[in-house]
């Protein structure tokens, strides 16, 4: 079961990070939500077998993130009003 748990948090991370690198502020931020909601949905799963097939559906998700944030690279765009906004100094 640990090794299953280590398993799904690194995929997790693997995940966050990947949809992070996505220029569009739209794609990465659906991304991100829909990523958590499907997490925090499918995190009392306790059977072996099908959380081996969510963790493969991660990784194929996983797969099609990072092909879509590279193509998304390829094409740039200029970035939204809300994206160039500075931080404010604390």
């Amino acid at each position: 079961m640990a090794s299953s748990r280590a398993q799904v948090l690194d995929l997790y991370r693997a995940m966050l990070r990947e949809s992070k690198r996505f220029n569009a502020c739209n794609y990465r931020t659906y991304t991100l939500r829909r990523m958590r909601d499907a997490f925090r949905e499918n995190k009392n799963v306790r059977d072996p077998v099908e959380i081996q097939t969510l963790v493969n559906k991660a990784k194929r998700d996983l797969e099609m993130i990072h092909r879509q944030a590279h193509i998304g690279q390829l094409d740039s765009t200029t970035k939204l009003i809300i994206e160039n906004q500075e931080k404010p100094k604390t």
